[in-house]
């Protein structure tokens, strides 16, 4: 029935010399997965699919950073069937996503992304670039350069803005149910995943509740 829970598949590759999560999602019951992030080793990524009896169908961006999409052209020109979805805002600012063309589509806040029998909704978190996005699925969400465990994203990069940051935490991703499994961009922490509730709890931009004193916090050198 339209509605119901599906079950998540989830598997978490940790690839590349700068400790980046790349995720592969879908229906525990279907062989369809999208891949979060290609970046760094597209073998690796190829083979975890076909490892897992899978189809990969689509390419999730949370922002353009190399770091996270060094991979995505070369899936694209590889797998000519796959798509590739990334927040408006962020195609806007990001020329080497233009050069995509038709492979990508552009998603607005609240679309969602059908994997299968699974909804993946596009969540805009700005805040580290114009377009970052999360997304959310079921009882997950995948959150890239926006939330780490104990961290989040720098915003002194260019389109970086740590008020954006500051709502993008507080108000979207705070709003999203305390049992939430947060699944961060990048390996940073003494585990691998965390729940909002336990970022609420003890994350430092989080606990920053009020605006200028996160962006004090935020944009202090490092």
């Amino acid at each position: 029935m339209k509605g119901d829970a599906v079950a998540l598949f989830v598997k978490q590759l940790q690839i590349g010399p700068m400790q980046n999560f790349v995720y592969l999602i879908g229906p525990a019951d279907g062989r369809e997965v999208a891949v979060v992030d290609p970046a760094w080793d597209l073998d690796a990524i190829l083979g975890a699919v076909r490892a897992e009896g899978k189809e990969l169908v689509a390419a999730l961006v949370t922002h353009h950073h190399q770091d996270h999409i060094n991979a995505l052209a070369p899936l694209l020109s590889a797998l000519p069937t796959v798509r590739a979805y990334a927040q408006r805002k962020e195609v806007e600012f990001s020329a080497e996503l233009q050069a995509l063309g038709e492979r990508l589509t552009a998603v607005d806040p609240g679309e969602s992304v059908a994997v299968g029998e699974l909804g993946v909704k596009c969540m805009h978190t700005p805040g580290h670039t114009p377009g970052s996005q999360c997304f959310h699925a079921e009882s997950a969400v995948f959150t890239g350069d926006t939330l780490f465990i104990c961290g989040c994203g720098r915003c002194d990069f260019p389109g970086g803005d740590p008020e954006a940051m500051f709502d993008s935490l507080h108000r979207v991703l705070g709003g999203l149910p305390d049992e939430t499994i947060v699944y961060p961009g990048h390996d940073y922490a003494d585990r691998p995943t965390s729940t909002i509730a336990a970022e609420k709890g003890f994350n430092p931009y989080f606990l920053h509740r009020d605006l200028a004193s996160f962006v004090s916090f935020r944009m202090r050198p490092r």
